[in-house]
């Protein structure tokens, strides 16, 4: 499967990070990983590339590490309907004190614009 994960700087993004090498491991997707702008993040553009480049080296993958230009969540899907991916991967989703999930505004758009599987790792 041909997947293509973003990257906003957040712990979610680590952990769908590690989740999703993992998997690409496992079964051998085709990974592409996409660093997405986001400077409210609590980790930079380069944080967030040097722990990608680092976890996948570790898991023995090739996988292309790139950055993304413009506003994350259209950025994501125009790079996945462009490239064939099969898949979109993010990190996202915290709960309310009600236990009801909160979508950021990129999660979002993913889930609402992408024409191929969203698959959200909270």
């Amino acid at each position: 499967m041909k997947v293509l994960l973003g990257l906003g700087g957040t712990d979610e993004s680590i952990r769908a990070l590690e989740e999703t090498v993992e998997r690409a491991e496992a079964v051998g997707d085709d990974l592409e990983i996409a660093i997405l702008e986001k400077p409210e993040a609590s980790r930079s553009r380069e944080e967030m590339r040097a722990e990608a480049e680092r976890i996948v080296e570790e898991a023995g993958l090739d996988a292309a590490v790139r950055d993304l230009e413009g506003d994350p969540g259209p950025a994501l899907v125009d790079r996945a309907e462009r490239a064939g991916f099969d898949q979109v991967v993010i990190g996202g989703g915290t709960e309310t004190p009600m236990g009801k999930i909160r979508l950021g505004p990129i999660t979002e758009f993913v889930l609402l614009n992408a024409s191929m599987t969203v698959k959200l790792i909270r």
